[in-house]
């Protein structure tokens, strides 16, 4: 799971990032103030956003305004030395789905973002369906039939993003810093390869991957399937 952490503070950035990846297994990206953030939101995509309040320039409360401005629903949990009654509610009601105070522990941050990612997602639907097949988001799996397909991490990833935004045209690079952010062994030509490997592995399971030029990639029912 990707975060984008917004902090001025590089020294607690630095322990956050590290603490986040050996507890929860996240993946942590720093903006050190609110307009790096929002140049960040505007082409890529997290699953969480830890905000500090007391950021230099835009400080949290005005960022908070505006991501919710533009209907941007990505989970939102507040890191603040404040701590008063009136701050805590000003700062729920303006879009955010958490608070902290500091100093915190981080063993609690972790199982916090965990509890607002698994909201945002819905688990009480945790599987999602097109054509004959199925993401099993809890058991990370794609079904077919109620039969698991067996797919590579890499596979997996890469499919888990065109199902996330299926009907819709899915760029390489935003396939790429989904499965593997910050591996450099692994290029836009591999994605390529993955989709090839995934298109022959889809094959009667009622949905396929569509090359849109220029854009993308698209998974979309075939148009044999049912419904």
């Amino acid at each position: 799971m990707r975060i984008l952490l917004i902090e001025d503070e590089s020294e607690l950035a630095s322990w956050l990032a590290r603490g986040l990846a050996r507890h929860g297994g996240f993946m942590v990206d720093w903006a050190d103030d609110a307009e790096l953030a929002e140049r960040r939101l505007a082409v890529e995509e997290f699953d969480a956003i830890i905000l500090d309040l007391g950021l230099p320039g835009m400080d949290g409360h005005e960022f908070l305004h505006r991501l919710r401005g533009r209907d941007n629903r990505c989970p939102v949990l507040v890191l603040t030395a404040r701590d008063s009654l009136s701050e805590r509610i000003g700062t729920l009601h303006e879009g955010a789905d958490d608070f902290m105070h500091k100093p915190f522990a981080i063993e609690e941050l972790e199982a916090r973002l965990h509890a607002l990612i698994r909201r945002s997602r819905g688990r009480e639907h945790p599987r999602w369906t097109l054509g004959d097949l199925t993401l099993d988001i809890g058991g990370q799996r794609f079904l077919h039939h109620d039969e698991a397909l067996s797919l590579s991490p890499r596979e997996y990833a890469a499919l888990k993003v065109l199902m996330q935004k299926a009907g819709e045209p899915v760029a390489k690079h935003h396939i790429l810093e989904r499965i593997s952010p910050d591996d450099t062994t692994i290029n836009l030509e591999a994605i390529e390869v993955l989709v090839h490997r995934l298109r022959k592995k889809l094959a009667g399971t009622g949905v396929q991957i569509v090359t849109l030029r220029g854009m993308g990639y698209c998974l979309e029912p075939t148009r044999d399937a049912p419904g």
